[in-house]
C-alpha cells in the first residue's frame, strides 16, 4: 500500500507514464431542490492524479440504473482538466419535467479511457419543490365496501397514498389526501372482487372536482388522470 501511494502522489508535474487516475470529488452533494416549471444547477468537482500542460477531456456519461425522470437532466458529456491543473469543474441542470412527488436519483460514471482508472459513481439527487395542496375524496359505498381500495400514483408511477379495503355496510368515508401543487397524478380505484361497485367517488380540489366515477366499465379497477394546477 506504501508503494501505491508513493507513485500516486509523486506522480504530478507532467509524469504521464505514472498511475493516471480520475474520480469524482469526495463530497456528498444536499438534495437539490427544483422550483415548479424552473430548474436548478450542480457544480461537480472532479479530480485527475496528476497535471499536465495542455488540456484533457474525459466523457462522462449517466448510469442505466438512475431513476431521474426522462427528460429532466442535462449532463455534457465530457469535462475538460485544464493544462496546469489537476481538477475540473462540469455543471449539471435539472429541470421540473415529470419529476413526481419523489427523489429522482442521478448516477454518473466516467466512460472506460485506456490507461485511465476511474473512481466510485457520483450520485446527484433532486426533487420537486412541493407547495402542499389537500384534495378531498368522498366514497358512497355499495353494500361491499371491504372490497373497496384506491391508490394516487404520481408521474414517475410511484405510490403517494392509498385506500384500504373499508367496511361492509360502511355508508361513505371522506379522506383528505396531502399532494403537491402543479403536478400530474393518477386515481386508481379499485374493486377485489372484480364486479365493480354501484356507489360513487368524487375527488375534489378547492371545491373543483378532478375525477368522479365509476365509470361504465369499471370491474377490477379504473384509472383516472388529475392535475393539481
Amino acid at each position: 500500500m506504501l508503494s501505491i501511494s508513493m507513485v500516486f502522489f509523486t506522480s504530478c508535474d507532467d509524469d504521464e507514464s505514472a498511475l493516471n487516475y480520475i474520480s469524482f470529488e469526495e463530497f456528498d452533494y444536499e438534495t437539490v431542490v427544483v422550483d415548479v416549471n424552473g430548474s436548478a444547477t450542480q457544480d461537480v468537482v472532479v479530480y485527475f492524479s496528476n497535471t499536465s500542460g495542455s488540456d484533457r477531456s474525459f466523457n462522462i456519461e449517466v448510469d442505466a440504473s438512475s431513476t431521474a425522470a426522462a427528460g429532466s437532466y442535462d449532463v455534457p458529456s465530457a469535462v475538460t482538466v485544464p493544462g496546469g491543473s489537476n481538477k475540473g469543474v462540469f455543471t449539471v441542470t435539472m429541470s421540473d419535467v415529470d419529476l413526481g412527488i419523489g427523489v429522482n436519483s442521478l448516477l454518473l460514471n466516467f466512460e472506460n479511457a485506456d490507461g485511465v482508472f476511474s473512481g466510485d459513481s457520483k450520485e446527484i439527487n433532486y426533487i420537486q419543490a412541493c407547495t402542499e395542496v389537500i384534495a378531498t375524496l368522498e366514497i358512497a359505498f355499495d353494500a361491499y365496501g371491504s372490497e373497496t381500495g384506491w391508490d394516487v400514483i404520481d408521474s414517475l408511477g410511484g405510490v403517494v397514498v392509498s385506500g384500504p379495503g373499508y367496511a361492509d355496510g360502511q355508508v361513505s368515508v371522506t379522506e383528505s389526501i396531502s399532494l403537491c401543487a402543479g403536478r400530474d397524478y393518477i386515481l386508481v380505484f379499485k374493486d377485489s372482487y372484480g364486479d365493480g361497485m354501484s356507489g360513487s367517488y368524487t375527488l375534489t380540489i378547492d371545491g373543483e372536482v378532478k375525477v368522479s366515477g365509476p365509470g361504465v366499465d369499471f370491474a377490477t379497477e379504473e384509472s383516472n388522470d388529475f392535475d393539481t394546477n
